[in-house]
């Protein structure tokens, strides 16, 4: 179900249609079984799966690292953390209003940090990449 609301960044105000994916669950009529549920067997204790964190994202980003230019979705990463990159080269992909904006290199360098991930809504201001 989408849900509309009005938001103001920086005194900007938008229109911002959000879909809810974690409200309150319906009650279900409980399932009636046709055969006994089988015995569990129990399980030898194993280890906790660790999560694997993605190799593109670094340190926390310092006061040098590029800024979001306005809100929106990052759809694409285009470099990773180690690439050289040329002056005006994309680096990302931001959606904003439905638009795919391309975010570029203000110089060139190599990146040494990737602050953000595919999927991640960002605010006008919020680091993206560090480029030295």
């Amino acid at each position: 179900m989408l849900r509309k609301f009005k938001i103001a960044i920086d005194g900007k105000e938008y229109l911002v249609e959000m879909e809810e994916i974690g409200g309150v669950s319906q009650p279900v009529a409980p399932a009636v079984p046709t055969e006994p549920a089988p015995t569990p067997i129990p399980s030898t204790p194993t280890e906790p799966v660790k999560e694997a964190t993605p190799s593109i994202t670094s340190a926390p980003a310092g006061n040098d690292a590029m800024k979001a230019p306005m809100p929106g979705s990052i759809q694409k990463l285009l470099v990773n953390v180690g690439d050289e990159v040329k002056e005006n080269q994309p680096l990302m992909i931001l959606e904003a209003m439905k638009m795919e904006n391309e975010i570029v290199a203000s110089k060139s360098g190599k990146v040494t940090g990737v602050h953000v991930t595919v999927g991640q809504n960002v605010n006008a201001g919020d680091p993206l990449i560090t480029i030295s």
